[in-house]
Order: C-alpha cells, then structure tokens, then sequence
C-alpha cells in the first residue's frame, strides 16, 4: 500500500478520537516497549506481518533481506531449462538465455517501501490495515521478446522442407512443367508467442517449460496451375547474323541462352542487363564489334544489342508493356529504324513488364544463323483485332567524305579500311490496330535520331612518285558488319495515349504497350557518351 498523507490524516483523526487505542499506545511508549511496532530504534525497519511477496512473507525482514529474497527467487526460476521441439528435433536453452527477468521490480519494490519503515503513525495504521486484509505483492516475470524470437529463428531455420515452386521448359516443341511442392514452415511468431506465454506460467511449472514449434503449411510463390496457363504465342521476333564472325555468333548464343526459360509473373519487370551481365571472358562472351561515342570498336559481348533488339520487338507483338528502351548512337541493319533497343551497362537497357494477369515464358535461341526470341502465355486478344508496327523515316544524314589518318607503319600509298560510313536517320515507330481490317488505332511510340559517322581509313605516308595502289582490307580492324552496329539514340520515353503507365484498353486494346513518348530529335551529339557514364559501350 503507497503512502497517502491525507489517509494518514484521517486514521491519525480516527486514532487520536480513539481513547482505548490511544491509550494502549501511549502505555506502550511509556513502557519503552514497542510491541505495536516490528522494530527498535536502534535496528532497521522491518515489514509487518500480513505483507507477502508471491505468496512469501515478508514479516520480520528488512527491506534489504525480503529485495535479496525476491531477486533470488526470479534467479532461481532463470535456471529453469527451456525444451522448443519441432517435429522430432529438439532445442534446448535456459530461462536465463532468453532473457528471464523481472519484469515489474520497479513497481512492486514501490508498494513494498510503503509497508516498511515510515513515522510511527503509519508502521501503526499499516499494521492496523495488514490485519484486516493482507497484502501479497506480485512479482511479475518475463523473458526478452527479441532473444525469444533468435532463439526460434535460429533452431527452425531450415529444419522443414521450404516450399519448391513450379517449374516449366521447352522440350522438342512443347511444355514440361516440373510440380510445385508444398511447404513446411514454422510460424516463428506464433511460436515466439507460444514461448511467450510459457513464461507467464513459469511459476507453476514442474522446473521445465516445453512448447511445441508451430508448424504451418506455406504455399510456393509459383504453383503449377499458374504455369499450365502457358500455351499460346503472343508474340515472336526473328533477326537475322549471317554476316557475323564467330565471336559475335558466340555472344548471341550466350546472350539468348541467359534469358531463354524465364518466367516473368504478373507484374514482374525483366531487364535485359540484368539477364546479361556481367559481359566478361569468364560469363561465356567473346570480343566483338560494338558502338562507342559514334566509332565501331571491340568490346567483350559485342553484339548483345541484337538480342535486346529481337526481344523488344517480340514484347512488341504480345503487347507487353516496355519499361525502358533506348535506341543506338548509329543505324542497324537488322531491323527497320525505331525498332531496335541497345544495352549500354545501366544508362541503355531494354526492361519489358508483364502486364497479362497470367505468367509469359521466354523462349530464346540461334539456330543457322538467326536469333529468335518468342513469349508464351494465355491469349486474351481477340483473334479479329491485328496489330502493325510502322517504321518511317523523316529524314537522312549524309555522313560525308572518308576521314584518313596516316599511318607510317603502312606503305607509301597504302590505304586500310578502319571504319564504314553510316548513314544518320531520323525516324518514328507508330503502333497500327486493326479490327477485322479496319484501322482503329494508330499510337507513336518511338521518335528517335541516329547519328552519321564518316567511313575511316588509315594510309600510308605520302610518297614522291604516286602509283596505283590497290586497296586493302584489315580484316582485324574491320566492323563485320553494318548488322552489328547499333546506335544508341537520345534516350526516349515511352509515349502514351491513355493514362501513363496504364495498357491500351477497352474493345480494340490489347493487354498494353505503353507508347513511348515522342521525344524531341536529338542534336548533333545524340548518342554521344554521357558525362556521368564514361566509356559507355553498346553492343551492336
């Protein structure tokens, strides 16, 4: 019971009109006994009977003895084993561990104070109260929430089978889906409260607290009816590199096979950078001709831009929505202009969302001389509704004369082909939807600038008595061909006809292509290197 001075008021009120009582008192102090009150004036306050703590009492102790018994006692109990069985395994640990403590000292040693020690007055009213109704005072234990909850985090980790998602291939022209497996988890915070709750019980216990592992059953994040959705072609795209070298076929085979399989849920996004890199000799990829601020140069993985060109333009067809894509520097030859994407590290990449409701599997691979990528899924379109990418070119740049740089390791004379010309264009992609025929819909997705370089040669020092000299090819130096360059254009963004982000809908949309917005033509460095990503290479 805390100290009330007004309560003492009122009991000293009732006390001193209380002539028996006052007198007995008063006989007391003149005797120099003080057998109303538990102590002497010369030895330290103790508790009065009738005052217990969790079920002990306190009479006859010093406030000091009866704190040194409670923290004991709460000591004692943190030695009490602790048993977590899940399943057949069982992990064992101690009270203590788990940060047995106690938990309302700070309140319990509040209500203690007040029934030891105090004026005269009081120890008498206490004595008084105690009589009438004893006071046993809770001491309240617990253990430490976070070292409960690392304590099952760390034995139930990997104890159960973790759940094992569907899987599906491509085999000899059709779907093999691999069967997802249900998983057996524990449900650490139920079994963290289960813990929890134990301790609240610890008194009672028998000098051990067991508590079985909540188990729970948790479903895989890919299931094999959601696979089994996959069946139909929504879109496909076939460029050609009869033209390429080996190193540059090399790369495309690696690229394609890096993506090839993948399942992209709804709503997941796929980054063909991601996919893709790290473009070393270790990650399977060759040195190959590719783009660098307007010149062909070798680079590890020369020729990847092929592959996001290809996969652009199949998610083109199936309507997906294109997160991000950027044209190149300088014209390819292996699509129409505004069709191509370039990859350049994380400033140039081709990000492609799957906006069906169902999952989309990407099939990539070469086969003679031709790279294909094609998305399977669940068609929704309806099969009178066609869809028409337009390319058109606005304009031409003509890439002027041949820039020579004498090279006096040649022949007087001499004269080797570093570079070919590339023709700059201007150009815009425009999205066409017809219905049964008849145009519905046309949407410009891409504007995009692609810059002119000249062709370089390297020629030997002037000589005195020119002759004819045949020209000569370098072959080492040589880009194999237009095919593998890719420009890199200002990038663009996505242009919209609807709301940003959102797919063409209602009764002749498809499941979305965000159009591209139309950006303005670039300026003569389109293409250039940025700044703030030195050395930016794309792979033609």
């Amino acid at each position: 019971m805390a100290e009330d001075p007004i309560r003492d008021q009122k009991n000293l009120g009732e006390f001193m009109g209380n002539k028996t009582l006052k007198a007995g008192l008063f006989a007391a102090l003149a005797a120099g006994a003080l057998w109303v009150l538990p102590m002497s004036a010369w030895a330290a306050p103790v508790f009065p009977e009738g005052i217990s703590a969790d079920g002990e009492s306190l009479a006859g102790k010093t406030w000091e003895d009866a704190l040194h018994t409670a923290e004991e006692k709460v000591k004692d109990q943190a030695g009490i084993s602790v048993a977590l069985t899940i399943e057949d395994k069982k992990a064992e640990t101690t009270a203590g561990e788990l940060g047995f403590h106690w938990s309302n000292q700070d309140e319990a040693e509040k209500e203690l104070k007040s029934y030891v020690g105090g004026s005269l007055i009081r120890q008498y009213m206490n004595k008084k109260d105690l009589e009438k109704a004893p006071v046993d005072v809770s001491i309240k234990t617990a253990a430490d929430p976070d070292k409960i909850r690392d304590f099952v985090d760390t034995h139930c980790d990997g104890v159960l089978a973790q759940p094992q998602d569907a899987s599906i291939r491509r085999e000899n022209g059709a779907f093999v889906i691999t069967e997802s497996v249900l998983g057996k988890v524990v449900d650490a915070d139920a079994t963290a409260s289960a813990l929890d709750t134990a301790f609240e019980g610890l008194k009672d216990s028998n000098g051990e607290i067991s508590v079985q592992a909540v188990i729970i059953e948790e479903q895989p994040a890919i299931t094999s009816d959601d696979l089994k959705t996959i069946e139909d072609v929504l879109g496909t795209c076939t460029t050609d590199f009869s033209s390429s070298g080996a190193a540059r076929s090399t790369n495309l085979a690696v690229g394609a096979g890096k993506i090839n399989g993948r399942v992209l849920m709804p709503g997941e996004v796929i980054s063909g950078y991601e996919c893709l890199q790290p473009f070393t000799l270790e990650n399977g990829y060759k040195t190959a001709a590719a783009y660098e601020n307007g010149q062909v140069v070798d680079s590890i993985g020369g020729g990847v831009c092929q592959i996001a060109t290809t996969l652009y333009d199949a998610a083109l067809q199936a309507e997906m929505e294109i997160v991000q894509r950027q044209n190149h520097s300088m014209i390819v030859t292996y699509v129409k202009p505004s069709m191509d994407g370039a990859i350049a590290g994380t400033y140039k990449d081709i990000k492609i969302k799957n906006n069906y409701s169902t999952p989309v599997y990407i099939e990539g691979y070469t086969s003679g001389k031709k790279l294909t990528f094609t998305l399977y899924g669940k068609e929704t379109r309806p099969s009178n509704r066609q869809v028409e990418y337009v390319s058109e070119t606005i304009g031409t740049t003509n890439p002027g004369e041949p820039q020579m740089i004498t090279d006096k390791s040649l022949a007087p004379g001499a004269k080797v082909k570093v570079q070919s010309a590339h023709t700059g264009y201007k150009s815009r992609l425009w999205k066409v939807v017809t219905v049964d025929g008849v145009e519905q819909e046309r949407t410009l997705l891409n504007e995009d600038t692609y810059n002119a370089s000249k062709a370089i040669y390297r020629v030997g020092p002037a000589h005195a008595a020119p002759a004819p000299v045949p020209e000569q090819t370098a072959p080492a130096t040589t880009p194999e061909t237009a095919e593998n360059h890719t420009p890199e254009t200002a990038q663009t963004e996505p242009a919209q006809t609807e709301a940003e982000h959102k797919a063409v809908t209602g009764e002749n949309g498809g499941p979305g292509v965000v159009p591209t917005t139309a950006a303005q033509p670039a300026g003569d460095n389109a293409g250039a290197e940025s700044p703030a990503s030195p050395a930016q290479e794309e792979n033609p």
